[in-house]
């Protein structure tokens, strides 16, 4: 009888708990936050992960050869991402504010209403201090490139087996030139995962010059974790911007910025993509407009040690939210 009451009890806890979570829209995925130690659920519209779960399955893939469904979510991306550089979209800031729980002390101008546009609150700035890079002067500590949610593998084969599941998806598909993709064979990569909410700017993760550019155009489409798992190659289609910057400390490290739903622009700033050019880690090199986002960074083989928080619990197919400026890892000798 006893067993039963307790069993009826963790029944009524877990309902009540998955009540909270949909009330409060914690319906994403789990995600460690490094800087709490405590679990969280990512807060997303219940209608859009209804809308992903439809979109994204066997069934759906096996139907929908020509990807027609997810071709129209692509349009609608273009032409939501208008609107928002409009006046009128501006009613729409404080309400995210609220929805999402952003804490507005962390970007200048701090006050929502300060922004005439909902692009322009997007694509906010910190504020001076709010984001420390880690070991500033120390060019063999790797950083945290954005705020988001990370996962980290030290081979891109584990990368492929356990994350992201694109058919097609390879390093050299993904900036479209095998012979500069050689460098990273079976190397180390990081992918950062950024959500709407998330400060959209993103930074460089270290220290060194640029060795080329490459701009790549493409569709928007979603890059939650149900899209990464599906058979749809995600981020060797959607548009990017690849950069290569050679460091002494940890060899030649790719940084891919790919747009997503709601993306209006995918953007490198001028100078930094200047051959030669010199880069220090911790400044910002780019900017997504509108949406979510996705940030891959990859190292050449045994040049960088993850750090052993995010490694493990990466492992575990959980991701981690971080800040921009956080350790990543620590150059290794080659």
């Amino acid at each position: 009888m006893m067993n039963i009451l307790i069993w009826i009890h963790q029944a009524v806890d877990s309902a009540l708990a998955l009540v909270k979570l949909l009330q409060n829209r914690e319906v994403g995925w789990l995600a460690l936050n490094r800087k709490t130690g405590k679990y969280e659920r990512e807060q997303q519209p219940l209608l859009k992960k209804l809308k992903l779960l439809l979109l994204f399955n066997p069934l759906t893939e096996w139907i929908d050869q020509t990807h027609l469904l997810r071709l129209w979510i692509h349009d609608e991306t273009v032409r939501a991402g208008r609107k928002e550089a409009t006046a009128l979209s501006s009613i729409k800031i404080q309400a995210f504010v609220d929805f999402y729980h952003i804490n507005m002390k962390d970007f200048e101008p701090s006050d929502p209403r300060a922004f005439t546009t909902f692009e322009d609150f997007f694509a906010r700035h910190h504020a001076p201090g709010s984001r420390p890079i880690y070991e500033a002067d120390d060019p063999t500590k790797a950083i945290v490139v954005a705020d988001s949610r990370v996962v980290v593998y030290p081979s891109v084969s584990q990368t492929k087996a356990m994350w992201i599941k694109g058919k097609n998806f390879t390093l050299e598909n993904l900036i479209l030139d095998p012979e500069r993709a050689s460098v990273w064979s079976n190397g180390a990569v990081a992918s950062f995962r950024l959500s709407p909410q998330d400060y959209h700017r993103y930074h460089s993760p270290v220290s060194g010059k640029v060795s080329w550019f490459q701009q790549i155009s493409g569709d928007y489409y979603q890059v939650d974790p149900i899209c990464l798992g599906s058979k749809v190659d995600i981020l060797t289609r959607n548009a990017r911007c690849c950069l290569g910057i050679e460091t002494a400390e940890f060899g030649m490290v790719l940084f891919v910025a790919i747009g997503a739903t709601n993306v209006g622009t995918v953007e490198i700033h001028e100078q930094c993509r200047k051959e030669g050019q010199t880069i220090n880690k911790g400044d910002e090199i780019g900017i997504f407009q509108f949406g979510g986002s996705s940030i891959l960074v990859a190292f050449e083989k045994d040049r960088i040690k993850f750090d052993e928080d995010l490694l493990s619990v990466s492992q575990r197919r959980v991701m981690v939210s971080v800040e921009v400026g956080m350790s990543l890892g620590v150059a290794l000798s080659p």
